[in-house]
C-alpha cells in the first residue's frame, strides 16, 4: 500500500464502497483518506444517561438494553422501530432504510452500547441509525472516539462512524510505511513537535486531548509551512530572474514637488512605505509591491511621488484602475496636484475621444508624456509606451494574471510594479496569499482627519435623521443617501433608488437633489457627480457606484438605507466618502427593526470603530477568506487544519522560519535541509514550477 492507492483496494471498502465514498466525500486515494480528519472526538470512557440527554444534536454515547423490535407500515413508507431503555428512562431507536437481516442481528435483551445523534420531537427523543455494540465486544481502548464528517446517504448505506474508524485503524496500522518524515532534527527540537508518524496517529486516534492539540498544531505548522516556503522561493525566483531598471536618483521632479507644491506634511507611514519603495527601485530588479492604506490614508500621495522618482531617473510611469469613476478621481488629483509643475497627465479610459486617444498616443511614443492614469483601455495593444518603467495597479483583485502580463510586456525590461488596494486585508490573510509580494502598509491617517462619527438608527428615527441632514446642508454641508438597488425588487425588500429618490425629493424639497447609479452613460455620471462636487446640488442619492472614486470633501453625511444587507467592506468603503475634508462628519445606518446575528455584528463593528484593519478581521470572521479576496481567489487558501482568522500565530511563526532558512540556506542545500528539500520537491514541486531550487 502506497498514499496513492486507490481506496478500493483498502481492506474493508472495495469497487462499490470506493465509488460512493468518492461521489459523497471525494475521497479517492489512501491519501485522500489519512487527511479526511475528525471533525471532533468522543470520550469513549463516557456514557450518558438517559436522563441526561438535552435538546442537542451532538452524539452521544449510552448503556442499556433494547426491547420491542417491530416493523412499522405508515402508507407505503415501512420503517423499523424499537426501544431502548436504561436505568433512568426510555427512549425509540429507528431506521428508516434497512436491509432483511437487520431486524435478526439487533440484540434484544442485552447489555449494549448504542452511539448516534439524538433527535428530539414533542420533547421526546430518539436515535435514528444507531451504532449497536455488544457490551462483551466493545474495544478496551482508552483512546477518544473519531466522529468524521458524514452524510445520511453514506449512513443509510451502512458507511457509519464505526466503519470510518475501522478503515482508518486499517491505515494507521501502515503508517510506518507510509509516512515520511519532512521536517529537519534541528525543527523537531526547537518546536517541540511530534514525530509525523505519531501526528497522523493521534489525529485519528488521539491518546488524549494533549496528544490531539500537539497533532493538531504540527499539522497546521506544516500547512503553513510549505506555503510559506513555495512564496518565499517564488519571491527569491522573481528577484534573481525579473531584471528591473534600477532608479537610482531623486532628482528635480521629486524634490521640487515635495519641497513647493505638496499640500500636506507626510505622515510617518507614508514617509516609511515611500522609503521601502524607494529601496527596492534603486536595485536592478523588478519591484514588486503591496500597498495596503485604510480609505482617506494617502495611498494616492505615495504613488504619485513613486512616479516622480520614474521620471528623475528618464521612465514613463501607468497608474491603472478598475473603473472610469476611480480613474477619473486619480487623474483630477493628480493632474491638480501638478498643475503648477507643468508635468503632462492624461487620461485613457474606454470613454476617450479618437482625437485625445491620438495625442495619448503620439505622446507616449515621443516621450513627451510622463503619466498615463487610465483603465483596462491602457492595455490594448495600440497603446505603446516609449520607456515605461513604473506600473501602478490599484485593486489588483480586480485584474486577472493576463491583463497584468500585458502590461509588464510594454517595455523589454518589465516595469517595476506596484499594487495598491484601498480595502485593507486582514494581516494574516496577506502574509499568505501575498507572499509572493513585498507589503507596506500605511497604517495612519493623516493629521487633523477627524474619525468619522457613525450612528445605527431604525425606520422610527427617520424623522430624526433626515432633521439632522438638514441642520448640517445649514451649515454649508453636502449629503449622500446610497441604496442596495436600483429598481424595485419583487423579492428583496430593500429601499431602492428609485423610490428614495421620490422620498428625498419630497422631504428635502427646497433643496437640490441629484443621482448617480451605474446604468447611466458616462457622460450622464460625469453630470451629475460635477453638479454635486461643485456644490450646485446639496443632496445625492446614489448606489454603490460612489463605493471607490468620489471625492467631495464638503460631504459630510452618509446615510446608507437597508444597510444590513451590505457587507463590511462595503459598508467601510462606502462611509469613506465622507469625511474628507476639515469638518467632523457622520455615516449614519438606517436599518429594519430584525436583524440577523450576522447583521447585528457588522452593524455593531461599524459603530464601534474606523479602524479597516479591525473591520477586515472581523469581515473574513464572518465571510471567510475567499469572499475577502473576491471571486477569483475564492480557492487559493484552501487549507485542511489552518485557520487564518485563529491561527495568525503559526502563520507569523512559520512565515519568520522560512524567512530565517532560506537567508542561511537559499537553494535549501545544507545536510540538514534536505529533508524539507526533498520532501518539497516531491509533493510541492509540480504546483510551483517556478521554483529555483532542483
Amino acid at each position: 500500500m502506497t498514499l496513492e492507492t486507490s481506496i478500493e483496494y483498502v481492506k474493508g471498502i472495495g469497487p462499490e464502497r470506493a465509488k460512493l465514498i468518492k461521489s459523497v466525500l471525494g475521497l479517492s486515494t489512501v491519501d485522500d483518506l489519512l487527511n479526511f480528519y475528525p471533525i471532533r472526538y468522543l470520550d469513549k470512557n463516557k456514557v450518558y444517561k438517559i436522563s441526561q440527554l438535552e435538546e442537542s444534536s451532538i452524539e452521544v454515547q449510552l448503556k442499556g438494553r433494547i426491547t420491542q423490535v417491530q416493523e412499522v407500515q405508515t402508507g407505503k413508507t415501512k420503517r423499523l422501530s424499537a426501544k431502548f431503555n436504561d436505568d433512568t428512562g426510555t427512549m425509540d431507536l429507528v431506521w428508516f432504510q434497512y436491509s432483511k437481516w437487520l431486524k435478526e442481528q439487533i440484540p434484544v435483551n442485552r447489555e449494549v452500547y448504542i452511539f448516534g445523534k439524538i433527535n428530539v420531537f414533542n420533547r421526546q427523543f430518539s436515535m435514528p441509525h444507531p451504532e449497536i455494540e455488544a457490551e462483551e465486544n466493545k474495544e478496551n481502548d482508552c483512546r477518544l472516539k473519531p466522529i468524521y464528517p458524514s452524510s445520511e446517504k453514506l449512513t443509510k448505506r451502512g458507511l457509519n462512524q464505526r466503519f470510518f474508524q475501522v478503515v482508518l485503524r486499517n491505515i494507521c496500522k501502515e503508517i510506518p510505511s507510509l509516512i515520511e518524515e519532512n521536517f529537519p532534527e534541528y525543527m523537531m527540537k526547537a518546536f517541540k513537535f511530534l514525530s509525523r508518524q505519531h501526528t497522523f496517529l493521534n489525529i485519528h486516534f488521539p491518546k488524549d486531548m494533549e496528544h490531539f492539540e500537539k497533532a493538531d498544531n504540527r499539522l497546521k505548522f506544516e500547512e503553513s509551512f510549505f506555503f510559506q516556503l513555495g512564496y518565499a522561493l517564488k519571491k527569491l525566483h522573481h528577484k534573481s530572474h525579473s531584471p528591473g531598471n534600477p532608479f537610482p536618483v531623486v532628482g528635480d521632479h521629486f524634490n521640487d514637488f515635495y519641497n513647493n507644491h505638496i499640500p500636506f506634511d507626510l505622515t510617518n507611514a507614508q514617509k516609511r512605505v515611500l522609503k521601502e519603495i524607494r529601496l527596492d527601485m534603486k536595485r536592478p530588479i523588478q519591484m514588486n509591491r503591496l500597498l495596503q492604506g485604510d480609505v482617506g490614508s494617502g495611498k494616492t500621495m505615495v504613488a504619485l511621488l513613486t512616479m516622480l522618482i520614474a521620471m528623475d531617473n528618464g521612465f514613463q510611469s501607468c497608474m491603472m484602475a478598475p473603473t472610469e469613476i476611480l480613474a477619473q478621481q486619480h487623474y483630477n488629483g493628480i493632474k491638480d496636484l501638478l498643475t503648477e509643475t507643468g508635468i503632462n497627465v492624461r487620461l485613457l479610459t474606454g470613454s476617450s475621444k479618437t482625437a485625445e486617444r491620438k495625442i495619448i498616443h503620439e505622446e507616449l511614443e515621443n516621450g513627451t508624456l510622463s503619466i498615463l492614469v487610465g483603465t483596462h483601455a491602457v492595455l490594448e495593444d495600440k497603446v505603446k509606451f516609449k520607456n515605461l518603467g513604473l506600473a501602478i495597479i490599484d485593486e489588483q483583485h480586480r485584474f486577472g494574471v493576463a491583463q497584468r502580463a500585458k502590461l509588464w510586456a510594454k517595455n523589454k525590461i518589465p516595469p517595476h510594479i506596484l499594487v495598491m488596494t484601498a480595502t485593507p486585508i486582514p494581516r494574516t490573510l496577506a502574509m499568505s496569499f501575498y507572499s509572493d509580494l513585498d507589503v507596506s502598509v500605511i497604517d495612519e491617517m493623516p493629521v487633523g482627519r477627524k474619525p468619522i462619527i457613525t450612528a445605527h438608527r431604525r425606520e422610527k428615527d427617520r424623522t430624526y435623521v433626515y432633521n439632522f441632514c438638514r441642520d448640517e446642508i445649514k451649515k454649508g454641508r453636502q449629503v449622500y443617501f446610497v441604496y442596495p438597488l436600483i429598481e424595485e425588487s419583487e423579492t428583496l425588500d430593500y429601499k431602492n433608488l428609485m423610490e428614495g429618490l421620490d422620498h428625498v425629493m419630497n422631504a428635502f424639497s427646497d433643496y437640490n437633489v441629484t443621482m448617480l447609479h451605474g446604468k447611466m452613460k458616462p457622460a450622464e455620471k460625469d453630470a451629475a457627480m460635477n453638479y454635486f462636487a461643485s456644490g450646485k446640488a446639496e443632496i445625492m442619492v446614489a448606489t454603490t457606484v460612489i463605493e471607490v472614486g468620489v471625492n467631495v470633501p464638503n460631504a459630510s453625511v452618509m446615510v446608507i438605507e437597508s444597510s444590513e444587507r451590505f457587507g463590511l467592506s462595503q459598508l467601510h468603503q462606502l462611509r469613506g466618502r465622507v469625511g474628507r475634508g476639515a469638518e467632523q462628519s457622520y455615516c449614519i445606518l438606517m436599518t429594519s427593526d430584525k436583524l440577523s446575528k450576522e447583521s447585528r455584528t457588522r452593524i455593531r463593528t461599524m459603530t464601534e470603530t474606523n479602524d479597516g484593519f479591525k473591520i477586515s478581521e472581523v469581515d473574513m470572521q464572518l465571510r471567510g477568506p475567499g469572499d475577502i479576496l473576491g471571486t477569483q481567489q475564492s480557492g487559493v487558501v484552501d487549507f485542511k487544519r489552518l485557520d487564518l482568522v485563529n491561527d495568525s500565530a503559526i502563520i507569523k511563526t512559520t512565515k519568520n522560519t522560512v524567512d530565517k532558512i532560506l537567508e542561511a540556506d537559499p537553494l535549501l542545500a545544507r545536510p540538514d535541509n534536505l529533508i524539507i528539500k526533498n520532501y518539497y520537491l516531491k509533493y510541492y514541486k509540480g504546483k510551483n514550477k517556478w521554483s529555483k531550487i532542483s
